[in-house]
């Protein structure tokens, strides 16, 4: 039940074998029983990876993983953006609770990537696209430009908690989820 200690690389194969799983199965086996909810209750929680993935409803990281409670901890948010509070989550759990993988996960079909090459739009959704157009510049291929995104989040989180990825305490890495077939490549 216990997820800790373990190593960025050992957290990265248990998100590649959860992602194979996903690909063949009808039903996430992910552990949701009464006996984890309990234990976490008692014990807290310990996951061994953090994703940092967009708010779209498709991209389900749990499910996505072929994990159960307590052992992501998914910070979502539209276009899979990076700010202060984004950045302090990742740093609570890397901190607090010991992970040491981050996974920046990025998806083809994102609503928020396509705004930001197609549209220029008004209102709180701009602080999200403006973000996106400083990831992707002058880029019109939708496809490359969800990996450019993700990159720059890759990026803002190494640079922000540089301290604890040269101290070798954090690992930080891009993926892209494909909406139509299930399957995550990884960039790193």
């Amino acid at each position: 039940m216990q997820n800790q200690n373990l190593s960025a690389a050992q957290a990265l194969e248990k998100l590649k074998e959860g992602n194979q799983r996903y690909l063949e199965a009808n039903a996430n086996p992910g552990d949701i029983s009464p006996k984890i909810r309990q234990y976490t209750c008692e014990n807290g929680q310990s996951p061994y990876a953090i994703v940092v993935t967009c708010s779209d409803s498709r991209v389900i990281p749990e499910g996505i993983f072929s994990a159960g409670i307590g052992e992501l901890f998914v910070i979502r948010v539209a276009g899979n953006v990076m700010d202060n509070h984004q950045i302090g989550s990742v740093e609570y759990a890397a901190d607090h609770l010991g992970t040491s993988l981050v996974v920046v996960l990025g998806h083809s079909n994102c609503g928020a990537v396509g705004a930001a090459l197609g549209h220029d739009p008004s209102g709180y959704v701009k602080y999200i696209t403006d973000e996106i157009k400083k990831a992707i510049g002058d880029e019109k291929d939708a496809a490359r430009a969800s990996c450019l995104n993700v990159e720059r989040s890759v990026s803002i989180i190494r640079e922000s908690l540089k301290e604890m990825v040269e101290a070798g305490r954090l690992t930080v890495c891009g993926a892209i989820y494909q909406i139509d077939s299930g399957r995550v490549d990884f960039l790193d």
